[in-house]
């Protein structure tokens, strides 16, 4: 009784210790130091909350199935060490169908477990919008980005990563590289296309990437909820100039939108970017040039 009311006694700081541990994290540290969350703002976008909370949730699990684990196998090791003039092998025991059944069962529900809550955010990540607010085409090319503004008819094409001169080494000339401007709170689909080799959408505090596949279109959808800039490059290696394919996003009022369109419409981007440029001359349905064509 009195060991019991000493435990009891023991365990009462510790989970006040932890609580006041965890009520002292900041949002990077709750969300498993993921970019893309800043104490007391929305998050980046509708789905950062969704992917922070399946990463920083399977880590936990896998890191107590670790100390378990751990902490089992040290305590096989100490438990049945060979003793002081002990000789032989110690009692070898198999087909204890308890134990079996246990590591068998037991990774089998973790693994379900993960699929099914990958599964399920995966499924709602990728939902397309019924009726999307804003529509937008990348096309992605060796080693740059073409951005057309397809619900406003207007574009904009993107050169690679220029290195400044007057800088430090490895430094790049910012206000050249390409710009995808989004409005916050608007339902935005955007479809991704490659114009040549496979390249990857990716923007870093959006917690999302998808590939521009050759001849197929991929569609994100997304909901930017913080203004700012957001950092963007290809996550596929793509050649040699592949580190120097950058983008930025920036998250702007509906008011900053709409007036970044007017912008391009008198610089005289109206209408699309074309496929035009795609060097994608094999793909099906693209007529290969005939003999007569040829002489």
């Amino acid at each position: 009784m009195l060991k019991n009311r000493r435990l009891r006694w023991a365990v009462i700081p510790v989970a006040a210790t932890l609580a006041i541990v965890l009520a002292g994290c900041t949002q990077a540290q709750l969300h498993g130091y993921l970019p893309g969350f800043v104490e007391g703002e929305a998050p980046v976008t509708n789905n950062t909350e969704r992917v922070a909370g399946l990463w920083t949730t399977s880590w936990i699990v896998l890191l107590i199935v670790g100390l378990i684990t751990w902490g089992l196998t040290i305590w096989a090791v100490v438990v049945y060490r060979r003793r002081k003039g002990q000789t032989g092998l110690p009692v070898q025991l198999r087909y204890n169908m308890p134990i079996e059944i246990f590591y068998t069962i037991v990774p089998l529900i973790l693994v379900l477990g993960f699929f099914a809550f990958t599964a399920r955010d995966q499924n709602a990540i990728e939902a397309r919008f019924d009726e999307p607010e804003v529509k937008i085409e990348v096309l992605g090319k060796q080693w740059a980005w073409d951005f057309n503004y397809v619900t406003d008819d207007v574009f904009t094409q993107g050169i690679q990563g220029q290195p400044d001169a007057d800088g430090e080494a490895g430094a790049l000339v910012e206000s050249e590289i390409p710009t995808l401007v989004l409005p916050v709170g608007k339902k935005i689909e955007i479809a991704l296309e490659s114009r040549d080799v496979i390249h990857s959408f990716w923007v870093i505090d959006f917690l999302y990437k998808k590939d521009m596949i050759p001849g197929k279109t991929n569609y994100m959808s997304v909901i930017p909820e913080r203004i700012g800039t957001y950092a963007g490059k290809c996550a596929e290696l793509c050649g040699e100039y592949h580190s120097l394919m950058l983008f930025n996003v920036e998250v702007v009022s509906e008011a900053d939108y709409e007036a970044y369109v007017e912008s391009l419409r008198a610089a005289g981007n109206d209408g699309q970017v074309s496929n035009e440029y795609d060097r994608n001359s094999n793909l099906p349905g693209t007529e290969a040039p005939t003999a007569e064509e040829g002489n």
